[in-house]
């Protein structure tokens, strides 16, 4: 892996990276001496860097961290707040419908604690893929765009497998079969789960800054034979219109 990171934003105050999957955004006692994001960052640009949020190590794109612990803890307001606008691609399993709104509440790690959750999502391409794996035929997947308006723990991850539209390469709430076909047809041995764009206030200005992620280059063959290949063009281009969530939505 390259010892250094795409930056995509930089003032006085932030930076926001594009972090690769499979590495953490710092460290941890479940990878001991693992080289992380926190570290890469800190060393590539001569001081030390706060994270202000945390993907998880599968999941690559846009991760913001505060340049020091003032901006930190107005940063993490900003969040507390709700005031920031996520924004994920995954593939999954199946044909979603066109849109919809998850509310399924999940357990904390401990299973001690059970806390609202709320994603909205919707279709931006299906595939069919003349070949059986599992039960059926022929293998379906969809391109969902997802806006988690919750933070919990592997929230899109848990959301899609409770619509039983598993995230494929997800090893621990996915279709293993499903995963192992990306594997042998695909060489894709990662989560397909971007974080492509985010969009926040800014902690001084308050001015309104979207920064995007470019599609991760491991994807675009997979788009390519699916037919999504003017998706792989735009990359980082999010569609205009924001998700919304109507309260006539189930």
């Amino acid at each position: 892996m390259n010892d250094s990171l795409d930056i995509l934003f930089r003032d006085e105050w932030l930076v926001v990276v594009d972090k690769p999957s499979g590495i953490h955004v710092h460290p941890t006692d479940l990878s001991p001496g693992e080289r992380t994001c926190l570290e890469m960052l800190r060393d590539q640009l001569g001081g030390y860097v706060w994270p202000v949020h945390r993907l998880d190590r599968a999941t690559s794109g846009v991760q913001i961290f505060a340049l020091n612990p003032v901006t930190m803890a107005r940063m993490s307001e900003i969040f507390r707040e709700r005031a920031v606008r996520k924004t994920y691609w995954a593939v999954v399993r199946g044909f979603l419908p066109d849109d919809g709104y998850i509310d399924h509440a999940l357990q904390n790690h401990s299973h001690t604690k059970t806390r609202d959750a709320e994603t909205l999502y919707r279709c931006l391409a299906r595939a069919e893929v003349d070949e059986s794996v599992g039960e059926f035929a022929t293998a379906r997947y969809s391109l969902a765009e997802a806006t988690p308006l919750t933070g919990r723990r592997h929230q899109l991850r848990r959301h899609f497998r409770h619509i039983a539209h598993p995230i494929i390469g997800d090893t621990t709430y996915g279709d293993t079969r499903h995963n192992i076909f990306y594997r042998q047809r695909f060489g894709l041995h990662r989560l397909l789960l971007a974080a492509v764009a985010i969009t926040f206030p800014h902690p001084y200005s308050g001015e309104r800054r979207h920064v995007a992620a470019s599609l991760p280059a491991e994807w675009h063959p997979l788009f390519v034979a699916f037919g999504w290949e003017s998706l792989a063009a735009i990359g980082d281009a999010v569609p205009p219109q924001p998700l919304e969530h109507s309260e006539e939505q189930p």
